[in-house]
């Protein structure tokens, strides 16, 4: 498991009170993302969560205004984790068809990577993510929560990814639609190997799995992005201005 130092910023909009700023915060988030992997989201709640860290409901709501919050909290700070582990790897390096390939990477193997943090275990928030994190924004709420900036984590990250697809082919007519299918490929594919195989094309020899679930995926995803760019072209200033009007997210 890989350690990497990070602080991330996390849309304050989502808290009452910081969780990061006492060690009663910390610990809710590191038993409630403990939890949710154990018993989903739906079985998840804020009285469970007071008895198993010997606290009590009204302290837990001091922090967050119920538990769709502090779930959306959590897919926040996946999203950020990933944008940072983006930032790093990508620093100094300028060829766009090895910085899609880590992005790809990265997105496959998220649970390989973990904060230097002792509240937060991003391998066991990946499995969330894969399994529950579209809850999230796939609910009647959307918009509201949208004018309220809680997705705008997810918005730069397929912002990132979409700037890279259109250094590969300025002339590329969906890199935001790319962008956003490539990470939620990433996590529905890890699903369906797990769960629902006959909706994906990772294959399996007696039973096992064919190499490693996670290079398969990227292969499919390499495939799949590489498919839709299409031939990689320099960037003209009429490109870059192209490049600059698609990557408008609002």
């Amino acid at each position: 498991m890989k350690k990497i130092n990070v602080k991330l910023n996390i849309n304050a909009k989502l808290f009452q009170k910081d969780p990061m700023s006492t060690d009663l915060g910390k610990k809710l988030i590191k038993h409630s993302v403990r939890m949710i992997d154990d018993l989903g989201l739906e079985s998840f709640s804020f009285r469970k969560l007071a008895s198993e860290i010997s606290s009590t409901e009204s302290s837990i709501y001091r922090y967050f205004e119920n538990k769709h919050y502090l779930f959306t909290y959590l897919i926040n700070w996946y999203w950020e984790w990933t944008n940072t582990r983006i930032d790093i790897s990508l620093n100094n390096m300028t060829n766009p068809e090895d910085k899609l390939r880590i992005i790809i990477k990265l997105l496959v193997e998220a649970s390989l990577y973990n904060a230097d943090t002792a509240f937060m275990d991003e391998e066991i928030l990946h499995r969330i993510v894969v399994r529950e994190g579209a809850k999230a924004y796939h609910h009647k709420l959307v918009d509201t929560e949208n004018q309220y900036g809680f997705f705008l984590s997810y918005k730069a990250l397929c912002k990132k990814i979409a700037s890279i697809i259109l250094e590969l082919n300025p002339q590329h007519k969906y890199p935001k639609s790319l962008a956003s299918t490539l990470i939620e490929a990433a996590n529905n594919h890890i699903y369906f190997a797990k769960h629902l195989p006959r909706l994906t094309d990772v294959e399996e020899i007696d039973g096992e799995k064919k190499g490693d679930i996670n290079s398969q995926i990227f292969d499919i995803l390499y495939h799949l992005a590489n498919a839709s760019i299409g031939h990689t072209k320099t960037d003209s200033d009429e490109a870059k201005a192209l490049k600059d009007q698609k990557l408008n997210l609002s």
